[in-house]
């Protein structure tokens, strides 16, 4: 495993997700109070990006169909057996860092 830079930290507001890339991988990025999570960018229930839902605090809702994750633990609150998978996360400097 490796980190790899999606992203700068100064180009993404508290709140914000957006879809990146690393080393193949479709990854959805958050900023949520100053730190950085990231979790796969296809929604367990039918593939939706995540990376394009609505961010409230830790949890983002996939704009397909509503379903919930947290994007810490990747646990969805609603139904705690269903999770995405989660990606560890550094910043240094100012480069967002994701392990793949």
């Amino acid at each position: 495993m490796t980190f790899v830079k999606v992203a700068e930290a100064n180009s993404m507001k508290d709140g914000e997700a957006r879809a990146v890339t690393a080393n193949g991988d479709q990854i959805a990025l958050y900023r949520v109070s100053g730190g950085f999570y990231a979790t796969t960018n296809a929604c367990a229930h039918q593939g939706g990006p995540l990376g394009e839902g609505v961010l409230e605090d830790k949890i983002i809702m996939c704009p397909w169909h509503g379903w919930k994750f947290n994007v810490e633990t990747g646990v969805s609150p609603v139904v705690p057996t269903v999770k995405v998978k989660t990606y560890n996360v550094k910043v240094e400097a100012n480069d967002v860092l994701v392990e793949v």
